[in-house]
């Protein structure tokens, strides 16, 4: 495979050659390139692929998944065709690893980490949200020094964790100003090709407690700019309607989404979700484009009031994205389940002034909800791995198979595990990543 006015640089730069993993290098993957139409054009071929067939029922339980050997062929990032495994196909052999839809990070800060320099330990926390606020504003200036190195480093151990798009929150607010979001961009063009993301401005100092509307405002007109921020209306800005319209107004004005951090427990937790879910109902454009972060007063509440939210939230198609908090705080997710609301997950902060527990991995997060709500069996284990996949699944819940199929994003993590169960329940290893038909790790 030759294509003039390449350089040797650049080929390993975009090849497999640069990368690790089970892959080596396109020629040895069953990988053929061809120009057509000035348009370089690209077939994978993947033998010996693990796939989920059905769920082994016994007595009416689902007590083991039923899985099968393939050859998955690739084609310009798109998944083909899908064929019983012929050892004498040619093709680079998986070794009967199983192929899970790739990881979904949706609530994440990139723009801002001490991950990939020293090791920093949190310090104690003083004056809540605020007090952080105060922090952050001295340890800014110095962190934008390094803030596009640091974001590619998180974004290469997101990857080794199976994970190949992200949802970023990004600061937009006076000390920092639109150089957070500059920084982070520059690192996403350093990465595209091999990891996706959308973004999120956040005014992480209030929309009115430091003075960050015309700064939002500016980034909501972007079109890296994928939805719309904020932080606890009532504790930092002091007005929940005047937050919460300020947000709704430049979601609609900019065609975007919000998505909203709310850590407020009490009472004026409660009645911004109850004001965000009104004004969404009156904007039926925001709905499914909505989320909330956190939403910690879920957690806080009567069960019986906790279905009444979660019924409203599905049905205004608010989503929520939790962390997965446990301890003091346990969110109701079964409940949020139950009525359909759209739940995801992220890592958050990766070692950073808010805290050092990212691992990086959105798969540790399904086995931590699996552990927190009791979802031991194979059936219960096999639908936790949603959390990780933001929703796909291998099989549907009669065991019928709905992923991988032709016309899907070539966007898969090859893992030593059996199963979908046995991936949740022992955070199988990851040994590959595809993004879009690209070997990444």
């Amino acid at each position: 495979m030759a294509l003039k006015g390449i350089s040797r640089k650049d080929f390993i730069k975009t090849s497999a050659l640069g990368v690790t993993g089970f892959m080596t290098a396109p020629s040895l993957l069953g990988f053929n390139g061809t120009v057509a139409e000035g348009k370089y054009t690209t077939t994978m071929v993947l033998k010996n692929v693990r796939l989920e067939t059905g769920f082994i029922y016994e007595e009416g339980e689902v007590v083991a998944t039923r899985t099968g050997l393939f050859c998955v062929e690739i084609n310009d990032g798109i998944i083909g065709k899908i064929t019983p495994y012929d050892p004498a196909a040619e093709g680079e052999d998986a070794g009967g690893m199983l192929m899970l839809p790739a990881f979904k990070d949706m609530h994440i800060h990139l723009d801002k980490t001490f991950y990939g320099g020293p090791w920093k330990a949190v310090r104690k926390r003083q004056g809540g949200v605020k007090g952080m606020i105060a922090l952050e504003q001295e340890l800014l200036p110095e962190m934008l020094k390094t803030s596009t190195h640091r974001a590619e480093k998180i974004v290469e151990l997101l990857q080794s964790r199976g994970t190949a798009f992200a949802r970023s929150h990004v600061n937009i607010e006076p000390t920092s100003g639109m150089k957070s979001l500059e920084n982070l961009e520059k690192a996403l063009q350093h990465k595209k090709g091999s990891f996706g993301a959308e973004l999120v401005a956040f005014p992480q100092h209030g929309i009115y407690y430091t003075d960050s509307a015309g700064l939002m405002a500016e980034a909501a007109a972007m079109d890296s700019i994928g939805y719309i921020g904020g932080l606890d209306p009532y504790t930092i800005d002091g007005n929940i309607e005047r937050s919460v319209d300020f947000m709704v107004r430049l979601a609609l004005d900019h065609n975007k989404g919000i998505d909203m951090h709310l850590h407020e427990t009490g009472d004026s937790g409660l009645r911004t979700v109850t004001y965000l879910i009104e004004k969404v109902n009156e904007n039926p454009k925001l709905r499914n484009r909505t989320f909330l972060s956190h939403c910690f007063v879920l957690g806080k509440i009567p069960a019986s009031k906790q279905e009444e939210i979660a019924e409203k939230l599905a049905h205004s198609g608010i989503g929520v994205i939790s962390t997965i908090p446990f301890g003091g705080l346990v969110m109701p997710l079964p409940t949020l389940y139950k009525y359909g609301v759209d739940v995801a997950t992220g890592n958050d902060s990766i070692i950073d002034h808010w805290n050092t527990w990212g691992s990086g991995s959105v798969l540790e997060k399904a086995n931590l909800m699996a552990q927190l709500y009791g979802y031991r069996t194979e059936f219960d284990l096999s639908r936790s791995l949603k959390l990780a996949t933001h929703n796909i699944l291998p099989l549907d819940d009669e065991g019928n198979r709905q992923w991988p199929k032709a016309g899907d994003e070539a966007s898969v993590v090859l893992v030593d595990a059996s199963c979908s169960a046995e991936a949740v329940s022992r955070i199988s290893p990851v040994h590959s990543l595809l993004y879009r038909g690209q070997v990444v790790f």
